[in-house]
């Protein structure tokens, strides 16, 4: 009895050593190291294998930062990296891009939340967040993104995944190298619905705060804030055929920048396919009444569509505004259209333009609702904010 009892502990220890040594493996299996060596006060260069992984503290980001096909870059929960000053001894723009093939996996909390700032607290002090996917776009079978250096990004690959972001709140990007050009807080160039985009602030950017470029990516609890005297563009903006389901939009702004939304489909082809067609459900956007050179709520135009409900609009000068034969046609097919809207302190609630300039009528864009609570305290921060977020 006594040897069986032996022989039967000595198996059972067996047996556990073989299962740790299998766990272990498997861990091994998905976390391979990487060749890419972590500098906490130069983070800068390419990941082009295994993965890296930001553990704790602040992080100086000292040039741009790419996650290039086949590598992925881990930020554990409240990792900050905060860009350094371009400057004449340091001129490289600083920005974090996740190339076609690689991945991001932003591990934020809304106790502990992953930052990405800079030293100097100004908008448009850096680039911001920058991926890249192979998911569908209207302006070819793929393109060339209009920030960092050569980024391709579009595809046919809808489910495409560049990783998850969870918990992050970007602050003073924008980054112009001129006029023309310039960084967003958060760029989403044709990635796919495989991605998990959650709770996501940005936070005084000189540009828009997300915009996407095609794709298919769906989004959830985003939010945008700009009150500093660097006025930003749009809070929200989307072009080249982007379609995903999103909850939970929750924008404001205090100072002159423009819309809260805009919209485009394709400028040079306004039915080029896949038309911009996201659905968005909860969504508040508070303006400044008449400060800014185009202060309405949602613009829409070159053919976009898009399905919106449960609506709050605050303090814009005008609601919708629709232009071009494509998307007003649109609106008369029920193919762009906002229910449930609740206009608080909104001159107009909505115009129409169509290509040749003439006004139309695309009042049929919107039914209204009085109890109406948009990303769901109305005017009010939403509570899905409160703990991660500044400045609402």
């Amino acid at each position: 009895m006594k040897k069986s009892i032996v022989k039967i502990l000595a198996l059972a220890s067996l047996s556990f050593a073989l299962v740790v040594v299998s766990c272990s493996d498997d861990d091994t299996a998905t976390a391979p190291s990487s060749s890419f060596v972590i500098n906490r006060d130069a983070l800068q260069g390419d990941i082009t294998d295994g993965v890296v992984t930001l553990e704790s503290g602040t992080y100086k980001l000292t040039a741009p930062l790419f996650v290039r096909a086949g590598a992925k870059l881990v930020i554990k929960p409240g990792v900050i990296i905060e860009a350094t000053t371009v400057n004449e001894a340091n001129p490289a723009i600083r920005y974090i891009a996740v190339a076609q093939g690689g991945q991001i996996d932003v591990q934020g909390t809304a106790s502990s939340p992953v930052v990405m700032t800079s030293t100097a607290h100004v908008p448009g002090s850096w680039g911001g967040l920058v991926l890249c996917g192979s998911a569908p776009i209207n302006k070819g079978a793929s393109a060339t993104a209009e920030v960092g250096l050569n980024l391709t990004y579009g595809g046919t690959n809808a489910a495409d995944n560049s990783g998850s972001i969870k918990y992050l709140r970007v602050e003073y990007p924008g980054y112009a190298y001129n006029s023309e050009k310039e960084f967003n807080g958060v760029s989403f160039f044709g990635v796919g619905n495989g991605t998990v985009v959650e709770n996501i602030e940005v936070y005084q950017s000189s540009d828009d705060g997300f915009e996407w470029f095609g794709g298919t990516v769906n989004t959830k609890n985003l939010v945008v804030f700009n009150s500093g005297d660097v006025v930003g563009d749009d809070l929200f903006d989307w072009t080249e055929g982007w379609n995903g389901t999103n909850e939970n939009w929750y924008g404001k702004r205090t100072n002159g920048g423009n819309r809260g939304i805009e919209a485009d489909n394709n400028s040079n082809d306004h039915v080029a396919t896949p038309i911009s067609n996201p659905n968005i459900k909860n969504l508040t956007l508070i303006g400044a009444g008449d400060l800014g050179a185009e202060p309405q709520a949602i613009k829409l135009r070159v053919g976009t569509k898009a399905i919106f409900d449960n609506v709050v609009l605050s303090n814009f000068k005008t609601g919708f505004d629709v232009q071009h034969n494509e998307s007003v046609a649109a609106v008369t097919a029920g193919q762009l259209k906002a229910t449930n809207v609740k206009f608080d302190n909104v001159a107009t609630k909505a115009k129409g333009t169509n290509t040749a300039g003439e006004t139309v009528d695309v009042n049929a864009i919107f039914t209204e609702s009085t109890t109406a609570t948009g990303a769901g305290n109305g005017t009010a921060a939403p509570t899905w904010a409160q703990g991660w977020t500044t400045g609402i």
